[in-house]
Parts: C-alpha cells; sequence; structure tokens
C-alpha cells in the first residue's frame, strides 16, 4: 500500500513500482471513480492507465449511489481475486489512493454504528440549513475532537455523519470506528510518501493552477449544472474540494479568482488532515 497527503507524488510512485513489479494498482480514492471528474480529482490519465491495469478509476457515474460500504465489499472481492491469481513472493497488487474512510474500510472493514433515528436526521439537516457549514464546522470539533483532526471539514455529509451518530449513540462517533478488526487475506506493507511541507503546498498549489488551466470549471459547471437542471439534488461528491469552490462560483458566491485560492487552502488543509491522520492510524 502507497499513501501520502494530496499532490506528494504517489500517481507517479505507483504506476513506477507497479510497472517494475508487473502488477495492477487498486485506487482508493472516493471520487476517482466518477468518470465525469478526471480533471478535479487528479485521476490517472488514459495513457498511464494503458500502462499499469487500475481497478476503480472512471468506473462509476455521478448519477449512481456509491459509498463506503459498497467500495469494501467490491475493493476486497477484487483483492481477494488477485490475491488467489498472484502467488510466489511478489507483491500482488498496489492499494493507493487519498480518501482515509476508503483505505480505513479496506484495510479494516467498517464498524457496525447505530440506525439514526429519523428525527435526529430531520433535526440535524433543519440546522444545517438554517445555520450553515460553519456550524457544522463547530459542532464537530465540540462533539468530536478526534474526529475534527481528519474529516474534510468542507464536506457536510460526513460532518452530519459524525453528528448523527454521536447523538443516537450518546458517545463521540470516533469512538465507534475502532471496535472491529476485520479479517483479510493478505499482508498488507505500507510505503509512506513524504517531502518537506513547503515543497508539498508548493506542489499543491501548481497542481491546482494545472487543474484550472485544464478546465476544472467547466467540469465542474457540466456536473453540477447535469443536477441542477433536473432539480436533482447535487451529489457528496460535488460538494468536496475543488467542486465545492468552483460552485461558489458558478452560483456568484464569490470570484473566479477566490475561488481558485480557497481549493489551494482547502486542499492544503486536507493534506494536513491526510498525514495526521497516516502517522495516527497506520501503524
Amino acid at each position: 500500500m502507497i499513501v501520502g497527503p494530496t499532490g506528494v507524488g504517489k500517481t507517479d510512485f505507483a504506476l513506477n513500482r507497479a510497472e517494475d513489479w508487473h502488477c495492477p494498482i487498486v485506487n482508493c480514492d472516493s471520487r476517482q471513480i466518477y468518470k465525469e471528474l478526471p480533471i478535479g480529482t487528479a485521476a490517472p490519465t488514459a495513457e498511464q492507465q494503458a500502462r499499469v491495469k487500475h481497478y476503480f478509476v472512471g468506473t462509476h457515474s455521478l448519477i449512481e449511489e456509491y459509498n463506503a460500504g459498497q467500495y469494501e465489499r467490491d475493493a476486497v472481492s477484487v483483492l481477494t481475486g488477485l490475491c488467489r491469481e498472484h502467488t510466489g513472493d511478489k507483491p500482488f497488487a498496489i492499494l493507493t489512493g487519498g480518501s482515509m474512510l476508503y483505505m480505513s474500510a479496506v484495510l479494516r472493514g467498517l464498524d457496525d454504528l447505530p440506525i439514526v433515528p429519523e428525527v435526529i436526521r430531520k433535526e440535524l439537516r433543519k440546522e444545517y440549513a438554517t445555520r450553515g457549514i460553519e456550524w457544522l464546522q463547530a459542532e464537530v470539533e465540540r462533539v468530536d475532537r478526534n474526529y475534527w483532526q481528519e474529516v474534510d471539514r468542507n464536506n457536510p455529509q460526513r460532518l452530519l455523519h459524525c453528528i448523527e451518530i454521536t447523538r443516537t449513540a450518546g458517545v463521540p462517533y470516533s469512538e465507534l470506528r475502532t471496535q472491529r478488526q476485520a479479517e483479510r487475506p493478505w499482508t498488507v506493507h505500507i510505503t509512506r510518501l513524504i517531502r518537506p511541507r513547503e515543497e508539498l503546498y508548493a506542489r499543491i498549489n501548481r497542481r491546482v493552477d494545472a487543474m484550472v488551466a485544464e478546465g476544472l470549471e467547466q467540469e465542474a459547471r457540466e456536473a453540477y449544472g447535469w443536477f441542477k437542471e433536473r432539480g436533482l439534488a447535487v451529489p457528496n461528491s460535488l460538494k468536496t474540494v475543488g467542486y465545492s469552490e468552483m460552485t461558489d462560483y458558478i452560483e456568484r458566491r464569490c470570484t473566479r479568482e477566490e475561488a481558485i485560492e480557497k481549493i489551494k487552502q482547502h486542499t492544503r488543509n486536507y493534506a494536513k488532515r491526510q498525514m495526521t491522520w497516516y502517522r495516527n492510524s497506520l501503524q
């Protein structure tokens, strides 16, 4: 498994190792699975995928519902099959990506969480609609400091889920996420990629500029517009870094320049949380 914060260079490193070891790459990024979002997710290009067999890259559409539980089942099935096919001393697959929840789902399995009563779910969504994401952020920081250190703070669905579970169970969500260790028919070897913080942040800024030059705005407009034109709820994958800021620009809540700077800032913040999670969770 190859891990590291966004922008550190996991894609190129994984490609080179996969070619050296003659093995496939299993993507562990919750947004790269969507075929409509190649630019904003820095998904492997067609050329890169031609070099090495990839799983879970551009395999689903935004109009499909897909979550960590489904990914756990699908990825474990693929990895188990690859494990049977490849024997001997060589690695049989490289798992890499930036989604902490998806990675945890594959490595440990997802915890059995309580069913959230509909009254709590409706109450929270009403509060969110009235008070906004800043209230959600403050509430998660208040009720679950551990989860606050790793969550994507610009993803309202993740924030809502934490508060829902915490209110239902009466204990912080993070305390319920380490209760079960699923058994897997493979051994995991972890390679961590790191760079000096200043270098990493400079790489992130350059990558955002490259995404904008490649057409991130148009990609966001097309994806967002498809749902808005049909009166459908915008999926969670468009409420994450890169797309939520562009949506603010599209809806004229900020300027284009402000949106780009926010993407850079939020991506740097996310990279910092990834590094904290890798350090604390992948021993």
